[in-house]
């Protein structure tokens, strides 16, 4: 039976240069868990901060791993190609499983945030619905979906995928903002925070491992460039950047608010300031270009299914239920944080530490490998293990707490 692998490779184009590369591959890295990365600290104390950096080598690495399973073959273009060369169409399947649950959930997460920082832009809005009234917060979930939802019918997505510069620019804008509240606009840098807080850690490491949750595109960008020996290259700039940009908010954010943090940095700004108006506007102008690019693959997959998979109709019913799907999701459990951790600890640590290994110690099973390495693997393998099962158990109780409130 023929597989996707066995279908002759498309042509080559040019390809991208090694600095679009690099702009693609910061702008899979910088999404909103930057927004996050001050609530992790704070959830784990300073010397937590190493574990953002640990992280950041651990997923650096995998990186390099899924580029050694992609020169095994020619044909490899994307992360379900590798699991479909490593273990057939069981392994392609489950790496479907986790790329699409974890981009459902990221754009869940947009919702979230729209709601969340429109009702801090407009506080105590109340909006009617027939003879109900509801919250600003969900009303304004309402209206982010209603805004998105015709950027979902389009199925030639070229103009949003290649924001790339736009994202990398809006995380800039965000730091330097936050840098201004806390330097110019009176907020100053004495929050108190704590050395170690053992409890927190779980949420902390799977927080940070939400933010380096960029190996469902790397095989794609690296498939995409003049030369893929440069891969590794555009992955330790991405990494190095990335890590610098993260570890500045952290700090910046803890600096300013201690213990107070909440789980959008942005929430914390005081509202009458300009900066902080800029940093929100451009924290809900980022998800509403990315939406779209987010849900699409999803869309794609489930419109192959259909029988009438070419019908307009068809593919704005589906793209319109997952719109629907991911608002009740945004409503039922509005607690972005906590989400964001399940997301790093169940899906990201899957997808981005754990696959990575397997596939590259089954494709690679045939060569030389020396026991260092494997032992290296090995130990990130069990490291990965052990973090997602106590992370996804700390976020899922701490979900379930919310909900009972």
């Amino acid at each position: 039976m023929e597989t996707q692998l066995d279908r002759a490779p498309l042509p080559h184009g040019k390809g991208t240069t090694f600095l679009r590369t690099c702009f693609n591959g910061l702008n899979a890295l910088s999404g909103v868990g930057i927004l996050s990365i001050p609530f992790a600290l704070s959830q784990g104390g300073w010397l937590s901060l190493t574990f953002l950096f640990l992280v950041a080598i651990l997923c650096w690495y995998t990186g390099l791993l899924l580029q050694r399973c992609m020169d095994a073959s020619p044909l490899i273009k994307t992360y379900p190609d590798i699991g479909e060369l490593a273990f057939g169409r069981k392994g392609r399947a489950v790496i479907c499983v986790f790329m699409y649950l974890e981009l459902y959930l990221v754009a869940v997460e947009f919702l979230i945030l729209e709601g969340d920082n429109l009702d801090k832009l407009f506080p105590n809005q109340e909006f009617k619905l027939g003879h109900s009234k509801i919250g600003g917060r969900q009303g304004f979930v309402l209206l982010a979906s209603l805004v998105v939802l015709p950027t979902t019918w389009l199925r030639s997505l070229g103009t949003l995928a290649y924001l790339s510069v736009g994202g990398v620019l809006a995380s800039i804008i965000l730091v330097l903002c936050v840098l201004w509240v806390g330097a110019v606009d009176g907020v100053g840098f004495d929050g108190e925070g704590t050395l170690l807080n053992w409890s927190g850690i779980p949420t902390t490491i799977s927080l940070f491992a939400f933010c380096y949750c960029g190996h469902a595109v790397f095989p794609t960008l690296c498939n995409s460039m003049k030369d893929r020996s440069q891969f590794s290259k555009v992955l330790l700039v991405c990494f190095l950047t990335s890590t610098a940009t993260y570890g500045s908010m952290a700090a910046l954010g803890y600096l300013m608010y201690g213990e107070h943090l909440k789980s959008q940095v942005t929430l914390n700004l005081p509202i009458r300031k300009m900066s902080s108006k800029i940093a929100i506007c451009t924290t809900l102008i980022n998800p509403l270009t990315k939406y779209a690019v987010i849900i699409n693959p999803i869309a794609t997959a489930l419109e192959e299914t259909c029988p009438l998979r070419d019908s307009r109709p068809i593919s704005m019913l589906v793209r319109t239920v997952i719109v629907v799907s991911t608002v009740i999701v945004a409503l039922v459990i509005p607690f972005f944080g906590y989400v964001m951790a399940f997301t790093g600890s169940f899906l990201s640590v899957t997808v981005s530490i754990l696959l990575p290994c397997f596939c590259y110690l089954k494709i690679d099973r045939g060569l030389k490998k020396s026991r260092i390495e494997i032992g290296v693997i090995v130990g990130i393998i069990l490291v990965g293990l052990f973090v997602g099962v106590v992370g996804t158990y700390s976020s899922l109780k701490q979900i379930m707490e919310n909900l009972r409130k």
